[in-house]
């Protein structure tokens, strides 16, 4: 069964959501404080709070679901062995551009 333009275009968008998001969420996340509270149950909380109200964190990360979802759907109509490689190969091309743009050292010549 061969894919349409429509089916891998929705998986290049998979990818660049997916891909795109990482470097964000990982910048993001490196700037969150940290909390400390006596119990579980009130870390979790605290922690949770301290996510859900992070626009810098959280704009990523539903733009990153945005792509599960549509990875999601996509499947029903697209074959496996085709939608598994192109959205997980071009996810890491996309963290590596815009890792790049954010301007982190993605390694290559020059590095030990």
């Amino acid at each position: 069964m061969a894919a349409s333009l429509g089916q891998v275009l929705a998986l290049v968008l998979v990818a660049a959501l997916w891909g795109g998001t990482q470097p964000l969420l990982k910048r993001a996340s490196s700037r969150l404080q940290q909390v400390h509270e006596r119990t579980w149950a009130r870390q979790l909380l605290q922690e949770m709070k301290t996510l859900f109200l992070d626009t810098e964190y959280m704009m990523p990360f539903f733009l990153n679901q945005c792509g599960s979802l549509l990875y999601y759907l996509t499947l029903a109509s697209t074959d496996l062995t085709l939608a598994v490689p192109i959205s997980n190969s071009l996810a890491i091309v996309f963290t590596l551009i815009v890792g790049k743009v954010l301007g982190e050292d993605i390694g290559g010549k020059g590095q030990a």
